[in-house]
């Protein structure tokens, strides 16, 4: 779907005059305004929804907002009646405590963290299907996720240059679809998806923060490249600037559960990242392909895992019985030679045969044994190689950038430990070619025991044996012989370890994740290159040779490669993350306790940079000193540079009465929640702070343009860093703002928190209870366009979602679209049953 551009605003300003002094409180100058009028905004669309949403955020590309309820379901809807797109409900691989969700700046892929599995889950926007997962140590508590917007001639040329992998290496292979835990990313014939998943080659930052001030950045959403340290508390709001040169963070920190927590702002540093922009775009893209490879490798193996049939361990279930029941003397081997030379067995043997492996079982046996080793043979060749070899080539890459030390080594690439990854590739494309020359060795072995052992059973039952199945020569008894005296040995201290006597089927032992040495190793004793190696030294030891390990599992050794590759490339997260610095820090506020009393979605301070002229606004609260107000702190974000104080706390005028002159006691509104729509504008919700049947909830756009005028002029806030600014506040400069016609009485609704995008012009408003939403649109001006616009859009979207997702809005959502005067209104009673 193509992203429709804003037009340019048309939005008429106000026309009060605002008059601002140093020392606390607001003198206002009441002017000649309109008499209040519906702005433009529309209604488009009104819901109850039978979960308490505790999340929300709209996508910056489509005009699709994203709901995390308490039930742990991640929901999309689209603007339009607010219909429900697809749902994703909570499982065991993902989790059921969703705590913070994000969207890549391309609106293609939603992330979202969830608190209970610590884990990061990456979703494709067009189906509830996880693209990429990956762990967190501690529990995220908000997530931001940017784009790059610097240009330069390096980074342009490295743009180009991607490509050249595409030409370089061959496509993936798609991998089968009748595996059930297959990826959809994989598992598409000619699909981009996994394009898709690696997103535009310009550089994105998905930037988590959890509680202990837990802050990490992963480039592309994927792949980490710096841990934050030294920053106290909760993280409660977070912002990577557009030219990567600081990270502004506002934390919660609380000494006990019983004390107030003190809310801080800090702006840390990250200039090494914007110094070093086009060498850690280049390392950050070979990092999330290395990541897609091991998933690609992870989930071959898991397809073989499942390739693998349980009816391959009959054979070794039914002579370990057989063993346990004979009272003869005489070994299972020396029992089968017996039948293979002499063409006669004892009765306990023809019981084993006919009675529990028959005639039946043994052929279904030896279907599945051919089927199941095929399937495994093609997936270690098609996709395990491919994969390898791939992984092989952008450590290579990797290697070379870090030689070239001058750019790259004060990022922390190491090449000694690139070669040591390198290294632990090589071991698994050795130990995956040692499963493949099992896998054809067994399936030779098999068809010639399979095919004698059946012909002898038909014998025992008299039945008819074809003549081209009797035919059998010197060669084939000597082959069956030896089959039997390499696998038919019994060896009791295997019980101990494995319930069995016998190892019969030699490929499962490879694919099992564990960490014991393998039940039936390879045979190395006449090989002579084994022979040569142990008698040289300096070969044995030379880097240039993948080492090799004979008892291990193929999961044993991927698990080693997969931790050798994080190790290596864990460096530059450290050595990054230790480069940012403090370079400002100031207490905002303390919370008072009684806050926590009800439930909160959004809180106050959010961040917003502006592209365009590196300004920093903080938007926060002082709750203790007033609620009717809130405070803008206007930073750089070039830490480089002088930074102004640039602070004001703004109230709202009463510009619900059409009388000219008010007194200032009239000035009664409060601020319950507030996002900044765009670089220019603060949207709001506000109520009357003096609480009233019958008054409603209003959401309003604040233009920044009201609150920064004459900013030259301004008196200089003078800050006393000994101090929050809760306690310097009637110091800070009070600005009064009259709203002339932006903004709009929300009927029949507590309303209580916003979320809004001013790319796409949409808000969506939330009430207390959580559960009834209502959405809007925000500029309106160009009717037709926009209408025309928004079809073309949803008739895209709505082409390219399945069918049962259509179908699958329960009939709660039946209500989407309904009036205000349809939809039930939300009883006082209701809410406060619900704690609010």
């Amino acid at each position: 779907m193509t992203p429709r551009s804003a037009p340019p605003r048309s939005r008429k300003r106000p026309s009060g005059s605002r008059q601002r002094r140093a020392g606390g409180g607001a003198a206002e100058v009441p002017c000649e305004r309109e008499a209040a009028a519906m702005p433009a905004f529309r209604q488009v669309g009104e819901k109850q929804l039978p979960q308490e949403v505790v999340v929300m955020a709209w996508s910056p590309k489509r005009d699709l907002i994203a709901l995390a309820n308490r039930a742990g379901e991640v929901l999309l809807h689209r603007l339009a009646n607010f219909q429900r797109v697809w749902s994703l409900p909570p499982n065991e691989n993902t989790g059921k405590e969703v705590t913070a969700l994000a969207w890549r700046p391309d609106g293609k892929i939603l992330a979202f963290g969830l608190s209970d599995t610590k884990r990061i889950i990456l979703c494709d926007v067009e189906k509830p299907e996880s693209l990429h997962s990956f762990s967190v140590n501690l529990s995220i508590t908000y997530m931001h996720w940017m784009e790059v917007t610097a240009e330069s001639s390096i980074l342009t040329s490295f743009y180009n240059a991607e490509d050249e992998a595409n030409l370089i290496l061959p496509k993936l292979p798609a991998l089968p679809k009748n595996y059930s835990t297959t990826a959809k990313i994989f598992s598409e014939e000619k699909s981009d998806e996994i394009m898709k998943l690696l997103g535009d080659v310009r550089l994105n930052a998905l930037v988590l923060g959890g509680s202990s001030g837990f802050i990490e950045i992963y480039a592309y959403g994927m792949f980490k490249i710096a841990t934050v340290t030294g920053v106290a508390g909760s993280c409660r709001g977070l912002c990577l600037s557009s030219d990567l040169k600081s990270l502004s963070v506002i934390t919660q920190i609380q000494d006990s559960p019983d004390s107030e927590a003190e809310i801080t702002y800090f702006q840390l540093d990250t200039s090494l990242l914007s110094s070093y922009l086009p060498e850690v775009t280049r390392m950050a893209r070979k990092f999330t392909h290395i990541s897609t490879l091991l998933q690609y490798i992870n989930l071959s193996l898991t397809c073989m895992c499942e390739a693998w049939e349980e009816i391959l361990m009959q054979m070794d279930s039914r002579l370990t019985k057989f063993v346990q029941e004979k009272n003869t003397t005489t070994s299972v081997q020396d029992e089968f030679m017996q039948l293979l030379l002499w063409g006669k067995a004892s009765l306990e043997l023809q019981a084993l045969l006919m009675n529990q492996l028959t005639v039946k079982g043994l052929k279904k046996l030896g279907q599945s044994i051919e089927s199941s080793y095929s399937s495994i043979q093609k997936l270690v060749i098609s996709h395990l190689q491919s994969g390898s070899e791939a992984l092989l080539y952008y450590l290579s890459e990797l290697k070379g950038m870090a030689l070239w030390k001058q750019k790259y080594e004060s990022l922390g690439l190491d090449a000694s430990g690139i070669e040591e990854a390198t290294t632990a590739v090589g071991s698994f494309i050795l130990k995956a070619n040692e499963l493949l020359q099992v896998i054809d060795s067994s399936m030779k072995n098999f068809k010639a025991f399979f095919r004698w052992l059946y012909v002898a059973m038909l014998r025992m039952s008299e039945d008819h044996v074809l003549p081209e199945l009797n035919k059998m020569t010197q060669k084939d008894i000597t082959f069956v012989a030896d089959f039997l005296t390499e696998h038919f040995n019994e060896a009791p201290e295997l019980y101990n370890r494995k319930g069995k006597y016998f190892n019969v089927e030699r490929v499962g032992q490879y694919l099992k994740d564990e960490d014991e040495d393998l039940v039936s190793p390879p045979n190395t004793e006449g090989n002579q290159w084994f022979h040569f190696l142990k008698s040289s030294t300096h070969v044995k030891e030379s880097p240039l040779l993948f080492p090799y390990y004979p008892d291990k599992s193929l999961h044993f050794v991927k698990r080693q490669m997969e931790e050798v590759i994080d190790q290596c490339l864990q460096k530059p997260a450290d050595v990054i993350g230790k480069s940012v610095h403090q370079a400002f820090c100031v207490s905002l506020y303390k919370t008072s306790r009684s806050e926590d009393s009800s439930p909160q979605l959004f809180k106050l301070p959010f961040l917003w940079n502006d592209k365009t002229s590196n300004i920093h606004y903080v938007l926060f609260t002082i709750l203790e000193s007033s609620i009717s107000k809130i405070h803008i702190l206007r930073r750089h974000t070039d830490t480089s540079r002088s930074v102004g104080n640039g602070i004001v706390a703004v109230e709202f005028g009463n510009f619900l009465n059409n009388t000219i002159n008010e007194s200032s006691d009239s000035r009664c509104y409060s601020c319950l929640d507030a996002h900044f729509y765009d670089d220019e504008t603060v949207t709001v919700v506000l109520k009357e702070s003096v609480e009233q049947e019958g008054k409603e909830r209003i959401l309003a756009q604040l233009p920044l343009s009201s609150v920064y005028t004459n900013e030259d002029q301004e008196v200089e806030f003078i800050w006393d860093s000994s101090k929050s600014l809760a306690e310097q506040s009637d110091e800070i400069a009070t600005r009064t703002v009259f709203l002339d016609n932006q903004w709009r009485v929300l009927e029949n609704m507590k309303a209580q928190y916003v979320a809004v995008n001013g790319i796409r012009k949409v808000s969506c408003v939330l009430s207390s209870n959580l559960r009834h939403v209502r959405v809007f649109e925000m500029d309106v001006e160009d009717d037709g366009e926009v209408e025309e616009e928004e079809e073309e859009e949803t008739t895209q979207i709505a082409a390219g979602e399945p069918e049962e997702l259509n179908r699958s809005v329960d009939n709660e959502d039946n209500v989407c679209g309904a009036s205000a005067g349809e939809l039930p209104d939300e009883s006082e009673e209701n809410e406060s049953n619900l704690g609010l």
